[in-house]
């Protein structure tokens, strides 16, 4: 698991990254196979139960939400990468009494109807136009681009290492006003507007 020559502190630090992963996914230790080179999980599967477990620890202000049973809407903006990985992790699962649901958005619209919306990196040359039109409405913005954070983008998942981690922007969930749970920012490997 660990190299010989690894020193105290760089085992420590990946033990900790390691049980703050596991339990932000809510997954069995058995189970988080994401940190082992050999039998990780492919990065698109990562993401999607990423995505689901954003809306555990995600609030919407009361009027994201039209009724008392409206589900929790997840857009997939731009090209579809999940390969189905996305419904299947929320196939049959509920958060609050809500139903989750998978939609595919595109330029036409819809996006304002999601809580979660993840824009692929197919679109970063239109990143700029489609999260300024979301800016101040309750959608927590989700993208995987270099640029993403820096033009209003909320939570980006970035490679390193091997691993999918997290950027958060809390100045732009703030301005959408969704609180984001502290449990979250524990597994960000970076958080701007603490």
């Amino acid at each position: 698991m660990f190299k010989p020559s690894a020193s105290r502190h760089e085992k420590k630090a990946f033990l900790k990254k390691l049980v703050s992963l596991v339990i932000f996914l809510g997954m069995p230790l058995g189970v988080a196979r994401v940190a082992r080179g050999d039998e990780s999980m492919p990065e698109y599967q990562v993401k999607a139960l990423f995505l689901l477990n954003f809306t555990k620890y995600v609030s919407w202000p009361g009027g994201a939400f039209p009724g008392t049973n409206t589900p929790v809407v997840i857009g997939v903006y731009g090209e579809d990468k999940f390969g189905g990985a996305l419904k299947k992790v929320v196939e049959g699962k509920t958060v609050s009494g809500r139903q989750i649901i998978i939609q595919t958005i595109d330029r036409s619209g819809g996006a304002e109807k999601c809580q979660i919306l993840f824009i692929s990196d197919s679109e970063k040359k239109h990143l700029g136009e489609i999260l300024d039109k979301l800016k101040a409405l309750p959608v927590l913005t989700v993208g995987e681009s270099d640029q993403f954070m820096e033009q209003g983008g909320m939570v980006n998942f970035v490679k390193k290492e091997g691993s999918v981690r997290l950027e958060i922007n809390m100045d732009a969930a703030r301005q959408a006003k969704l609180q984001i749970s502290s449990r979250l920012l524990t597994v960000a490997d970076k958080v701007k507007g603490k």
